[in-house]
C-alpha cells in the first residue's frame, strides 16, 4: 500500500517514551491480559471528541474498559437489514460475548456533532445540507429530540446542552430496542447508564432516571 506513510516522529518519540517509563506491575498486567484475554465489566459509548477520554474520568487502566466512540456518543435503533453497522456490532459483541455487566453512556459539553444538529434544523449555518454526507444521515437519529427544543425557544446556549443530555438518552432507549440488550436488562444482568462530562472542568452528571434529570457528582 504505497499510501500508507510511517509515523509521524512526534508520535514514535511519545511511543517510546511511555514504553520507557512501564513499571513491572503494567508489563504483569498486560501480559496476563495477552494471555488470559478480557474481561471488562463495562462498556463505555462516547464522542469521538479528543476531549473526551473514559481514562480521564473513571482513571481506567488496559483491560478495564471495551470502548466504542462514534459522532456524539449516539447509537441506533436496532435492524436487522443485514448492513454494516459498527456501532450494532461493539454492542452485540459487548454484551453477548463479552458478557459487560455495565453498559454508559458518555456524552459530553461543546459537542460539535451535536450543534451541528441543532444549527442545521434552527437555520444557523451557512452551508446547505449534503445529502451524502455521512455525519448528516448519522445525526439523524438525533433528529427527534432537536424539534422539541426548537419549539420551546431556548437560548442556543442552553439549547445545546439539553440537546447534549437528550443525545445520551436518545441512545439509552435505542439500547432497548435492541433485544439481546433487553434481555439482559430485564434480567437485571446488565445495567444502562446515562452520564454527561463538562469539559471545561472535567466533573461529571449521571442521569437519574427517577428525578428524569441528571445530577453532578
Amino acid at each position: 500500500m504505497q499510501f500508507a506513510r510511517p509515523l509521524p516522529p512526534f508520535l514514535i518519540a511519545r511511543h517510546r517514551d511511555r514504553r520507557s517509563a512501564r513499571t513491572a506491575d503494567e508489563l504483569r498486567r498486560l501480559r496476563e491480559l495477552a494471555e488470559h484475554g478480557q474481561n471488562p465489566r463495562a462498556m463505555v459509548i462516547a464522542c469521538c471528541d479528543s476531549r473526551v477520554m473514559e481514562s480521564e474520568v473513571f482513571g481506567s487502566e488496559a483491560g478495564e474498559f471495551f470502548v466504542h466512540r462514534n459522532i456524539a456518543n449516539l447509537v441506533p435503533p436496532y435492524t436487522d437489514d443485514g448492513q454494516q453497522h459498527g456501532t450494532s456490532a461493539t454492542i452485540e459483541y459487548a454484551v453477548k460475548v463479552l458478557k459487560v455487566r455495565h453498559l454508559i453512556v458518555m456524552g459530553h459539553s461543546r459537542c460539535g456533532g451535536v450543534a451541528g444538529c441543532y444549527d442545521l434544523h434552527t437555520g444557523n449555518t451557512a452551508q446547505a445540507p449534503d445529502p451524502d454526507s455521512f455525519v448528516g444521515h448519522w445525526l439523524e437519529i438525533l433528529e427527534p429530540s432537536v424539534k422539541p427544543l426548537i419549539a420551546e425557544g431556548l437560548s442556543r446556549e442552553v439549547a445545546l446542552r439539553r440537546l447534549e443530555q437528550q443525545a445520551v438518552l436518545r441512545s439509552l432507549c435505542n439500547l432497548m430496542t435492541f433485544p439481546f440488550v433487553a434481555e439482559e436488562v430485564h434480567v437485571g444482568r446488565l445495567q444502562l447508564h446515562g452520564t454527561w462530562k463538562d469539559i471545561g472542568d472535567g466533573d461529571l452528571e449521571v442521569y437519574d432516571a427517577e428525578t428524569n434529570a441528571f445530577y453532578r457528582l
